[in-house]
């Protein structure tokens, strides 16, 4: 299985519009960073966790070739608002596309895309959707995905265990019962959205801690706002812990 990080930046993308500080106007190609999302490559299928405002630019960026599924984690706009794109998907590959959220998060889909899931417009073109909800853990292709409740502030949302790999985004609290699903992991993704506290994600500070103390092999955080330099953070970083940035593959074998 094949990770690759669509986006990592938080919900204005970085560089952020109108903003002139030195990580905005970076010439470095890992300051820039779309919303976040990640993609799952294995036995032929391809998974994408979350379809962002970016995610045309992101499947054109990666060269991707089909979408056989869509998981999300919850329905705030940066996380959902690419669904539409996933249309030319179902236009070469014929059938509807499966998509898997929890009740929440399903009802906003289907208010903000009453289109999608009405399929009233009498002139065609699209999309077609197969809805799923997520109510445990739910297999894609001979792989559980363990889907792991967190707080994004006071909102309830997703994160995803796959194998020995954790994706866990736009988090502010990480309840005991979710920890006990994080253990003996090779490959742990934390929200780190900067160093100043803030209501609803984690900071650098606060991931960290939680990588002591689950003790995962590698870890990655993302959802990176425009305070953190990716050079200068990974520069103070322990040697198992890294920013991801767009288009970072990992191998999870």
């Amino acid at each position: 299985m094949k990770l690759t990080f669509l986006g990592t930046g938080t919900s204005t993308g970085v560089p952020t519009i109108g903003c002139q500080c030195a990580v905005c106007t970076s010439p470095a190609t890992h300051d820039k960073r779309t919303r976040p999302s990640i993609m799952l490559e294995y036995s032929g299928r391809i998974i994408v966790i979350d379809t962002t405002p970016d995610f045309r630019t992101q499947a054109l960026r990666q060269k991707i070739q089909r979408v056989d599924a869509v998981v999300f984690t919850h329905a705030h706009a940066d996380h959902v608002l690419g669904l539409d794109d996933v249309r030319p998907f179902f236009f070469r590959q014929k059938d509807p596309i499966p998509i898997f959220a929890d009740q929440r998060c399903m009802e906003s889909l289907r208010r903000i895309f009453t289109y999608i899931f009405d399929q009233t417009y009498p002139y065609g073109g699209i999309l077609k959707v197969e809805p799923h909800l997520i109510d445990g853990p739910f297999s894609l292709w001979d792989v559980q995905l363990v889907p792991l409740q967190v707080l994004h502030g006071a909102l309830p949302i997703l994160g995803f265990r796959f194998g020995n790999a954790a994706y866990v985004t736009d988090f502010s609290t990480i309840p005991e019962t979710t920890l006990g699903l994080l253990q003996g992991l090779n490959v742990l993704i934390l929200d780190a959205l900067r160093h100043k506290p803030h209501p609803t994600h984690s900071t650098i500070e606060n991931s960290l801690a939680l990588v002591e103390h689950l003790k995962p092999k590698r870890a990655y955080f993302t959802h990176i706002a425009h305070e953190l330099s990716h050079h200068e953070t990974n520069a103070s970083l322990p040697p198992n812990v890294r920013l991801a940035y767009d288009g970072l593959e990992v191998d999870l074998d």
